[in-house]
């Protein structure tokens, strides 16, 4: 028995193995996760849109920006909060651009929320891996009270109260960190205290 096959022959079954992979994996595999996934989780599957009277709000996984005294201001972005073109800057800690822009950062934070340098929590000067991060530490939101609520014109206890029901534990009293999502937070202010 000659198990010797032609080049021709090696070359078709080899494009033969690649077609039925391509349907069994790019296709069938594909499909049939994402179908599932749609009926097992359908709101996480949609982006976690948040909707109000037909209105859509924005993403509780995608930051968004925020600007103005009345509401908080989540992460800077190396990615504009773009989802489309997330990112980190990939800027090492000795990069100079990545220095100006944190003393930048600081500065305006200093001027805005009146406080020094020492009291800035972390991540409200640096960027978050993925730069549509949506949620800010505990401690980066209440450095915001006082300003939020001047410009809301409410006292800081109810703005204090509304940062303690929306933040987020550790998972299961290990997994991260506590955090509030920004997006959840400065909707909670608009039916607070509408502007």
């Amino acid at each position: 028995m000659n198990f010797s096959l032609s080049f021709s022959q090696q070359f078709f079954i080899g494009l033969r193995f690649c077609l039925l992979m391509l349907a069994l994996c790019g296709i069938l595999y594909s499909t049939s996760i994402t179908t599932l996934g749609e009926l097992l989780f359908p709101y996480q599957a949609k982006g976690s849109l948040l909707e109000h009277k037909g209105e859509t709000r924005g993403s509780v996984l995608i930051a968004q920006n925020f600007s103005g005294a009345g509401y908080f201001h989540g992460r800077p972005s190396a990615a504009n909060n773009d989802p489309t073109a997330t990112g980190g800057s990939n800027l090492a800690p000795s990069n100079p651009v990545l220095r100006e822009r944190a003393l930048a950062d600081s500065s305006a934070i200093q001027a805005r929320e009146q406080i020094s340098a020492a009291h800035i929590p972390v991540d409200l000067i640096s960027a978050s891996g993925s730069g549509v991060d949506p949620h800010i530490s505990p401690a980066a939101a209440e450095i915001q009270i006082a300003r939020v609520a001047r410009a809301r014109g409410i006292s800081e206890a109810e703005v204090a109260q509304l940062i303690a029901n929306n933040t987020e534990q550790k998972q299961w009293g290990i997994f991260g960190q506590a955090r509030v999502n920004v997006l959840l937070l400065n909707l909670g202010l608009d039916q607070l205290a509408p502007r």
